[in-house]
């Protein structure tokens, strides 16, 4: 009699609580989001397809033409870069991955850079857990500028969603933080703790939780004139959700 009673007050409790709204998958977690599972998804390229905008059979969403307030990424020779002008503020060139990806992700692009100049600043740009749609762009970029300078810098940035609203989470200058031709770059993404490398070295770490869900890749910056998109880019391209090494 006293076990059927005490079923019966937490059948009734349960009940209570799901008409008030409360989601049962967030009771029995004790109230804690659920994270995306690991979906061994990867994705490799070499950039084989002169295209504008990059597509490569449909793999790829972009600024322009889906996001429609920032710039498209462009393949010729074998080379990604960016479509900016370089005077029109933050409309970065923007490339996603589609497709479903888990929360714990990394991405690792080889650059091509020539004719660096401190005149103007050039990014390569590494995305994560990032999703685009019309006037909105959210996620993780993490940059580094082609340069080699004490005016190089690399940098953690979070997208808030509409043009020109961005956060930044971690900063560092130096000739160290900055990227020249050959060099290889990655970012991951584990829990909340972002992490930027420059040739397997460490070189920047923030910790975010606005974001866990959606997918990596690529972008580009340009500010200023004089110089070419196909100045700068990347030459390859591997990203994945399952856990690597540097």
């Amino acid at each position: 009699m006293i076990q059927t009673t005490t079923t019966i007050f937490r059948l009734f409790k349960l009940r209570c609580l799901l008409a008030s709204g409360v989601c049962l998958t967030v009771i029995l977690a004790g109230c804690k989001e659920t994270k995306q599972p690991t979906t061994n998804t990867s994705y490799k390229t070499s950039f084989t397809i002169s295209e504008s905008p990059i597509s490569e059979g449909g793999k790829w969403i972009n600024g322009k033409a889906e996001g429609l307030d920032w710039s498209d990424v462009a393949v010729s020779s074998g080379l990604a870069h960016g479509t900016e002008s370089g005077t029109s503020g933050y409309d970065d060139s923007t490339a996603l991955l589609s497709g479903t990806w888990g929360s714990d992700q990394w991405a690792e692009a080889t650059v091509h850079s020539v004719n660096q100049t401190d005149d103007v600043y050039e990014e390569v740009e590494l995305r994560l857990r990032s999703t685009l749609s019309a006037h909105e762009a959210k996620g993780y970029e993490i940059n580094f500028r082609c340069s080699k300078t004490d005016k190089a810098y690399a940098q953690i940035v979070r997208w808030n969603g509409g043009l020109g609203k961005f956060t930044y989470l971690n900063a560092k200058e130096g000739a160290n933080y900055g990227v020249t031709n050959g060099d290889v770059v990655k970012a991951s993404i584990v829990g909340d703790v972002i992490t930027a490398y420059i040739n397997g070295v460490e070189v920047l770490q923030a910790t975010d939780s606005t974001y866990t869900n959606g997918g990596p890749g690529i972008g580009f910056f340009l500010q200023g004139s004089g110089v070419s998109n196909n100045d700068f880019g990347f030459t390859s391209f591997t990203a994945s959700d399952t856990p690597s090494s540097k």
